[in-house]
């Protein structure tokens, strides 16, 4: 039996994009504690890979600074000495000349929700609401078709609640001008057929 490398308790987010990782794993590192994340479920990684190339396909043609990154770094505003955070995509509108351990500036974040990660991914969700430069977040659902979307007032507040999207609607995010029927972003997942 192999020993697992010993996994720091408690880290600053400078000691965390420092560290040597153990395996092929993807970590993040939620209020001082490193947690190593589990594997992409089949539906969890084609829904990310649609979705990102939806978005992406979307912003080349619109043309300007906007990109979709796939698994980045986030850190958010409260905590931010001990928050790395990692959604499924975000997209950012600002450019950058040198390579960037965490996303600077996210203006849409992604979360792919699946049964399992539940807590974890609505805890992620409350710290982004915290990034001023985030306009909308949006949770995705792998287990049926549906997603609920926040999106920032005009007041600079978030609403109370998400608003709800269901199998036969339009996704709409505002502030980088994309639409799509949400059911596109299962066209390779076995739910595509419900």
């Amino acid at each position: 039996m192999v020993a697992l490398p010993k996994v720091p308790a408690f880290m600053s987010v400078t000691e965390f994009l420092a560290w040597s990782v153990p395996g092929e794993s993807r970590w993040q590192l939620a209020d001082g504690e490193p947690q190593m994340m589990a594997p992409a479920s089949r539906t969890h990684g084609a829904i990310q890979i649609e979705l990102g190339g939806l978005i992406r396909g979307h912003l080349m043609e619109r043309g300007g600074p906007c990109s979709v990154v796939s698994d980045p770094g986030i850190v958010p505003r409260v905590r931010a000495a001990h928050n790395v955070r990692v959604p499924d995509l975000a997209v950012t509108c600002s450019e950058y000349v040198t390579e960037e351990a965490t996303l600077e500036d996210p203006v849409v974040i992604i979360e792919i929700l699946s049964p399992s990660n539940k807590a974890e991914t609505w805890s992620n969700v409350w710290t982004y609401v915290t990034i001023p430069s985030v306009r909308e977040i949006l949770v995705v659902r792998s287990a049926e078709i549906g997603a609920d979307l926040l999106r920032r007032l005009s007041d600079g507040s978030w609403p109370g609640e998400p608003a709800r999207i269901g199998p036969d609607d339009t996704l709409a995010l505002d502030c980088i001008g994309f639409t799509c029927p949400l059911r596109a972003l299962y066209r390779t997942t076995r739910l595509a057929a419900r």
